[in-house]
């Protein structure tokens, strides 16, 4: 069975507007590809990196990947529109991706705005992740066609190192909630009522967090799409949502 891995994509448009777009953890930039095609269609350019270890075999992302080394990917995907001649930069993420999104607008007062598709800024401590990751990749090994004992000790040697990992994105998140306060451009949140992996009420909690600081916000709830709000039955609706709130991030950025 033939698998689609995702790899980074860039699609250029004239302007001088454009979008990063981060997709999820254990998923491939095809989380948000759809996202970016709508996107370069209405004006804008776009990229979407492939976090280091994604796209394949779920043992690369604990062996090869890191959070400093997706913080490199998400800061290069930036500085690469800033060197096609982009100047004025929005960037968004899913789940994981979002936390990286966050921690861009935290770290750089150049970006115009962005913000999050279902990501626990303020609770990665309590998701799924760790039920949910070994039955992705032990549903990718039997696409793979390998025998149930090696599935076994794959899954073994996840299982040994995903903690850690999951430990060190918990840890980088932490500081993220505590920089929140360094995020004062418009921040748009998005969150599904039926998400399976973190609190629905996740997006509700950022809301208010940014709300109380006096950060805008552009808050959208959908209340039967889980937790891949990209491709799920919420998409249509997140891609236009999406769309309304860079014309105004933009146009603001256009009278300075």
């Amino acid at each position: 069975m033939k698998t689609y891995n995702g790899s980074t994509f860039f699609f250029p448009h004239s302007g001088k507007q454009g979008v990063v777009l981060l997709h999820a953890y254990t998923g491939n930039s095809n989380d948000v590809r759809m996202l970016g095609r709508q996107l370069n269609q209405a004006g804008y350019t776009v990229i979407g990196p492939l976090f280091t270890g994604h796209g394949g075999d779920p043992r690369k992302i604990l062996a090869n990947g890191s959070p400093d080394d997706w913080w490199d990917d998400t800061r290069m995907a930036i500085l690469n529109l800033r060197d096609s001649g982009v100047s004025q930069i929005a960037i968004f993420g899913l789940s994981l991706g979002g936390l990286f999104a966050t921690r861009a607008l935290e770290d750089d007062p150049e970006l115009v705005g962005g913000g999050v598709f279902a990501s626990p800024i303020t609770s990665w401590g309590e998701s799924n992740v760790p039920e949910y990751f070994p039955k992705l990749a032990a549903a990718y090994y039997r696409r793979q066609g390998l025998e149930p004992e090696l599935i076994q000790e794959r899954l073994y040697w996840l299982g040994e190192r995903l903690p850690a990992q999951l430990a060190a994105i918990q840890q980088m998140t932490k500081g993220l909630d505590q920089g929140l306060s360094q995020i004062k451009r418009p921040f748009f949140i998005a969150q599904g009522g039926k998400d399976e992996m973190i609190d629905p009420q996740s997006g509700a909690q950022l809301r208010d967090r940014l709300k109380a600081q006096k950060t805008p916000v552009d808050y959208h709830f959908y209340p039967n799409a889980s937790h891949l709000l990209t491709v799920n039955s919420a998409h249509r609706q997140l891609f236009n949502d999406v769309e309304q709130y860079l014309k105004k991030i933009f146009e603001v950025g256009n009278d300075k």
